[in-house]
């Protein structure tokens, strides 16, 4: 008994009250360490070191070495990490990028039968070169309004080039295709296009899920990281992965091997020319995916690129006659935008309908034959042993008009 009450007295002793301390005097706070402001600069820098320079190293542990007719895997077509990389290659390795969407990556053909590869074909068979001058920048899916997104954030390497760019009328063929629509649906690449103005009314994503895409955009390192998701994680995050895969190890699914580019989806033949296909096309006036469209041509130019706008060709085989006549106003429409401003373009006829998949995508004949009427607008000369291609009647381009 008389041990406890010794007990008391010597804990009461040693707390602050019986040390003499006022009790406004003590002081609270957890057992966390506290940086001085030094410290945390030196701790920012840090951080700042990590996330800029890990996508760094990374690219020198994963291999990439795009071959001749290379184009972003279909897996990866969400990979905006990978089309940065490879559009900083193909700057450096081709005179001529072509760029677009599916219609230009080539979904219902192989590598060695897209457009860009058809085009080096004929440069090589008229002898002017033996390596290939154009390359094929085209992604799956990419819509006009991603495309900005696309070329603005991800393009950033593509200055001083000849640059092809096609539009597909397809994006302006109806109010959901042309995200004007006020309910919400799912379309491609959310990632790519503007998150807080101009307002795309289908577009519903919470600000915070916005806020997460802009900083991928600025910042590398959460960019790599959503590029180690896509290549090695089926799209999942780490924990959402191992969930899916409870006894594989991550560390093993990081192989440092990318998917290779001929996995392509197989048409089941030629498109049928029924001619019943009633489309909804868009006024241009008020139009979404013409608007980002023509600011993907300024900012090219921009950066000193010589644009050359490549239309079509659309299926109008499979078009009703009062769709081919709405068809044919908006080419009109398009038509003068382009000489407005003084772009280069070709709008060829409509091809045979055999040469067609879909509404849209070409067959290898139709690429062959697309290639080969593109040939009589570009010319390819030799210069100094060194390949140039040159649009031809390209006119002085005025400066851009803002949108």
């Amino acid at each position: 008994m008389n041990e406890n009450i010794d007990n008391s007295n010597r804990v009461a002793a040693s707390s602050p009250k019986g040390l003499g301390m006022a009790e406004s005097e003590i002081r609270y706070s957890s057992n966390c360490v506290r940086l001085s402001p030094g410290e945390w600069l030196v701790a920012a820098i840090v951080v700042a070191a990590v996330a800029c320079l890990t996508p760094l190293f990374w690219q020198r542990a994963e291999k990439f070495e795009p071959g001749p007719d290379y184009r972003v895997p279909y897996d990866l077509s969400n990979d905006y990490y990978l089309y940065r990389r490879y559009s900083k290659s193909a700057v450096d390795r081709y005179e001529t990028l072509v760029v677009g969407d599916s219609v230009v990556w080539g979904h219902y053909v192989s590598m060695d039968n897209t457009l860009s590869h058809h085009l080096n074909e004929l440069a090589r068979r008229g002898g002017l070169t033996r390596r290939d001058a154009f390359g094929n920048l085209g992604l799956d899916g990419i819509h006009p309004a991603a495309l900005d997104g696309l070329l603005r954030y991800y393009g950033r390497d593509i200055k001083n080039k000849n640059v092809i760019l096609h539009l597909n009328p397809l994006w302006m063929s109806s109010p959901k295709q042309d995200l004007q629509t006020e309910k919400e649906h799912d379309f491609h690449h959310p990632g790519l296009v503007a998150q807080f103005t101009p307002k795309i009314p289908c577009y519903k994503a919470p600000c915070s899920q916005r806020i997460s895409v802009v900083l991928e955009r600025y910042v590398p390192l959460f960019n790599w990281v959503s590029h180690l998701n896509i290549a090695y994680f089926q799209s999942m995050d780490v924990p959402a992965w191992t969930i899916e895969h409870p006894y594989n190890c991550p560390l093993k699914a990081v192989t440092f091997k990318l998917p290779t580019s001929d996995n392509y989806e197989r048409a089941a033949g030629p498109a049928r020319p029924v001619g019943n296909n009633v489309l909804d096309w868009v006024n241009l006036k008020t139009s979404l995916q013409w608007r980002f469209f023509r600011r993907s041509v300024e900012l090219l130019r921009r950066r000193d690129n010589k644009v050359f706008v490549l239309v079509g060709p659309f299926n109008e085989h499979i078009l009703a006659p009062e769709s081919i006549e709405a068809y044919r106003k908006m080419q009109i429409e398009i038509e003068a935008w382009l000489r407005q401003n003084n772009v280069p373009y070709y709008m060829p006829a409509v091809l045979p309908a055999e040469f067609y998949c879909d509404a849209s995508h070409p067959t290898s004949r139709g690429y062959a034959e697309l290639a080969k009427q593109l040939q009589s607008f570009i010319n390819i000369p030799k210069v100094g042993g060194n390949l140039v291609v040159q649009f031809r009647n390209i006119p002085p381009y005025p400066p851009p008009k803002p949108i």
